[in-house]
């Protein structure tokens, strides 16, 4: 059977793009200098100023940008910015296209980048912040959070190291900031840095990642300044944190560790898994946890799901408002409720309506009062009138016998009261039954009724005013 050739086909114009997802995250931000006293800080940001705060802060080789633009444009993650404003920190000289700094410019230490964050907070008139960091980041932040318990409400610390420098980190952290300062940006550092986020063999995981974070070493890192930052973090000293076991006499454990929820995350396949493991032994276990992750290094970039998730789920257990999770079939600009809104929204309806109820019943309280106090008047009334009337009729008539034939009382007819069957006249002498009520007069003609025991001034308020026998 014959087959139809088919004809070559050349693909012309084709090119390679990128997407531009993380370039969005420049366009959202405000860019601001913070003076310190260690110079300028670059603080990104993103979200509304008058919302609770968050404060990133990158690891080594990264600035915000690289290191948080794609974690903080995932869908759950920008819905949760609806609730936070988020301010971005880069170590000094980190920052994209940042100029080489002096060669006499002495770069601030690790304590000196954390004391830094309290004139962040001051510039911008925040009281208490939540911590994100990541790396070395996350070792400033805690830092800041150890030095500052009053000021941070909780932490999210990535891959953070809380012990001093080893000497096989020093001895390769030491050739990599020679060759920055020599040589720039060489292979041997650009693979240690790779290292330091990724792991080992990260291109059998996810290639094209690896490839632009080694674009980005290549062309997007100031090496002089990176230098700077390396040879500072590698002369850390260590936190001096201590999880005290309770009772111990003389200690506390607040003063010891860190007062504030830590979250303490890190992937399986990161090398930093024994740090995360020796800096969650130092925490107290009352308010902190430790997560790892599995199939990825950078959890940032290989599970932003799982760690947006996490974080989420950290942030409302501490009762900051955030979002609900987004469906999958959801677009991205769908609008998010939180847990928070939807909390007080029953709230406050079921405070409405309680207080609805209540008056309705204060109502119709007021609403038998009203009616009780009008037929008691109404019958005192009546019945002071027809005892006074039957009163003047006998007098005029002059005495009779105060008791008809079968022996019942003829002081008046009988009414239908609520504390008596029946009225007396006269002064209050007759020979009716002492169970009965009657109407009678002093000698200033103000009526009185009720029995003899118990008498009650007839005025004109709707409500008898009782007086002693």
């Amino acid at each position: 059977m014959p087959v139809d050739p088919m004809d070559d086909i050349e693909l012309r114009s084709v090119q390679l793009q990128f997407p531009n997802a993380r370039g969005s995250i420049l366009e959202a931000c405000e860019q601001r200098r913070v003076p310190t006293d260690k110079g300028d800080v670059h603080v990104a940001i993103q979200g509304d100023t008058a919302k609770p705060a968050i404060i990133t802060y990158h690891d080594l080789g990264l600035n915000y940008a690289t290191s948080f633009a794609g974690f903080f444009n995932f869908p759950v993650m920008r819905g949760l910015l609806e609730n936070f404003c988020v301010y971005h920190v880069t170590a000094p000289g980190q920052e994209e296209g940042a100029p080489t700094l002096p060669e006499d410019y002495v770069y601030p230490t690790m304590d000196d980048l954390a004391a830094q964050l309290l004139f962040v907070l001051s510039h911008f008139g925040l009281k208490s912040v939540i911590g994100f960091g990541v790396g070395a980041g996350a070792n400033i932040l805690a830092r800041f959070a150890h030095a500052h318990p009053d000021k941070v409400g909780a932490l999210c610390l990535i891959n953070c190291v809380s012990t001093q420098s080893g000497w096989i980190e020093w001895g390769y952290q030491s050739f990599n900031a020679r060759f920055l300062r020599t040589k720039g940006m060489t292979q041997g550092v650009i693979d240690y840095l790779m290292w330091h986020h990724f792991g080992r063999n990260p291109e059998e995981r996810n290639h094209d990642l690896v490839q632009m974070y080694k674009q980005h070493f290549e062309r997007g890192v100031n090496p002089t300044n990176l230098a700077m930052l390396i040879n500072a973090y590698i002369h850390r000293n260590d936190l001096h944190l201590a999880r005290t076991p309770p009772g111990t006499p003389g200690s506390e454990t607040a003063a010891t560790t860190l007062k504030m929820p830590v979250i303490n995350i890190t992937g399986s396949l990161s090398p930093h898994v024994d740090d995360t493991v020796t800096f969650n032994g130092r925490l107290d276990p009352t308010n902190s946890s430790w997560m790892k992750i599995s199939d990825c290094a950078l959890v940032l970039e290989e599970q932003p799901a799982k760690l947006a998730e996490a974080f989420r789920l950290f942030l409302q257990g501490e009762g900051y408002a955030t979002p609900l999770s987004t469906p999958a079939s959801s677009p991205c600009g769908t609008k998010y409720h939180t847990y928070s809104s939807i909390f007080f929204a029953n709230f406050r309806e079921q405070q409405q309506q309680a207080m609805e109820e209540r008056e309705r019943e204060r109502e119709r309280e007021r609403d038998r009062q009203r009616q009780l106090s009008l037929r008691v008047g109404n019958r005192l009334r009546e019945t002071a009138i027809n005892c006074t009337n039957t009163s003047t009729n006998r007098t005029t008539a002059g005495q009779g016998d105060n008791n008809n034939a079968d022996g019942r009382s003829v002081d008046g007819d009988d009414l239908d009261v609520e504390n008596g069957n029946g009225c007396a006249s006269g002064s209050g002498t007759g020979t009716g039954n002492g169970n009965r009520a009657y109407v009678t007069t002093d000698t200033s003609g103000t009526l009185y009724y009720g029995t003899q025991s118990n008498k009650i001034r007839i005025t004109e308020n709707p409500l008898p005013e009782p007086v002693s026998s």
